[in-house]
């Protein structure tokens, strides 16, 4: 029996979605978790592996299946409404800008590409196509992130004022991540959770990249760029975020916001696959709170599905995916130079709606992966990017 027969979930209406890229990303978290979104339904693949193809298609029913070559072919075949694109970062821009010109909704993994140059190519299609892109941040729809986010704003903690992370994991040195350069290591791989987490704490925008560090460990045996990156960032009003990235260590996910009031400690903050644990301090009184495990995917996807049938924009669309990669960039001319790297001004013209976000379906299990595997070495579930 077919996991979407298993499922039993039916809708009146439901969004088409093509998987294109169907690797560890898409098989272990996405994909288990369209059925039960009750708007969202996968009617097509995309991948260049006839195996995957096959026995995935089987898993969920899903009789068209296309190659990467065949991806305009799939675009005008009247079987899909939208995309959901987990491809490398840097083969992005290939396949959001067909797809918009063609009228058909994206929900692209982060980064949103690789450059600005590029992200501003895609804002431009995007503005003039009939189709909704959003950028698959899906932390902005998970209920302790948005419980983070409330309690900031409500004022409790007093004034914000800095924000530190540590965001690492060992990866598998053969897997694609390892043998990419720059482009598919921690910075744009894991760079965006502590960056977009820095963003929506301060709800504003970095002004500086005072100082990024980056350093190789040869043990790791991964390829030629920097396999760790500590980062120092300068926000509006003298605030500071701290954050390291790395693939060369043992795994751990936490970020803390301190405040002249009180702190916020979120471990783990950004994984999937666990519940996500808050710890408030006030003053001296410390509260400790769990949050339930649920599909952040799942989640994204039925957030997208009906901003689609209902004609809204989503919130975290292609401004926000180049808001990360202008500083990410910055990042990166920092690593190559040395010194510190002014920011152009910008400024973001929506924020997180924590009332209307939020999305609670239950967690689902990762079926057995076929022809890909978890990029982690000793790790359950790491996200893809």
């Amino acid at each position: 029996m077919s996991i979407l027969s298993a499922i039993g979930l039916t809708s009146e209406k439901k969004i088409r979605y093509a998987i294109v890229g169907v690797g560890d990303i898409s098989q272990e978290a996405m994909m288990p978790g369209v059925a039960h979104t009750g708007n969202s339904e996968i009617t097509a693949l995309v991948t260049s592996d006839p195996e995957k193809a096959r026995r995935v298609g089987e898993q969920y029913d899903v009789a068209d299946v296309y190659t990467y070559e065949q991806f305009d072919t799939m675009l005008a075949s009247g079987k899909v409404d939208a995309i959901y694109l987990a491809t490398p970062n840097w083969r992005h821009a290939e396949f959001v800008i067909p797809a918009l010109k063609a009228g058909i909704h994206v929900l692209v993994e982060k980064p949103l590409e690789i450059s600005t140059e590029r992200c501003k190519e895609i804002a431009e299609v995007a503005n003039a196509s009939s189709a909704r892109l959003m950028v698959a941040y899906r932390l902005h729809f998970e209920p302790a992130t948005l419980s983070t986010i409330e309690r900031i704003r409500s004022g409790e903690l007093g004034e914000v004022m800095l924000f530190t992370s540590t965001f690492v994991q060992k990866v598998d040195p053969e897997n694609h991540r390892a043998r990419n350069g720059i482009e598919a290591g921690p910075l744009f791989d894991m760079g965006p959770y502590p960056l977009n987490a820095s963003r929506y704490v301060f709800e504003a925008e970095p002004t500086e990249v005072v100082s990024a560090v980056g350093v190789r460990h040869p043990e790791a045996d991964l390829g030629d760029f920097d396999d760790t990156v500590a980062v120092t960032l300068r926000f509006p009003g003298d605030r500071l975020a701290q954050f390291v990235v790395s693939y060369a260590a043992n795994s751990l996910e936490s970020y803390f916001v301190v405040g002249s009031k009180g702190s916020i400690a979120m471990q783990p903050c950004y994984n999937y696959g666990k519940p996500l644990q808050q710890t408030v301090t006030i003053g001296q009184d410390e509260s400790s709170h769990s949050f339930r495990n649920t599909d952040h995917f799942g989640g994204e996807m039925k957030y997208f599905s009906n901003c689609i049938l209902t004609g809204t924009d989503p919130e975290p669309d292609a401004e926000e995916g180049y808001a990360d990669v202008r500083v990410l960039e910055g990042i990166a001319q920092a690593l190559k130079s040395g010194g510190p790297v002014t920011l152009e001004p910008f400024v973001r013209s929506k924020r997180i709606d924590t009332k209307n976000q939020i999305e609670t379906l239950r967690a689902v299990k990762s079926p057995e992966l076929v022809n890909a595997s978890n990029p982690g070495e000793g790790v359950d579930k790491v996200p893809k990017n």
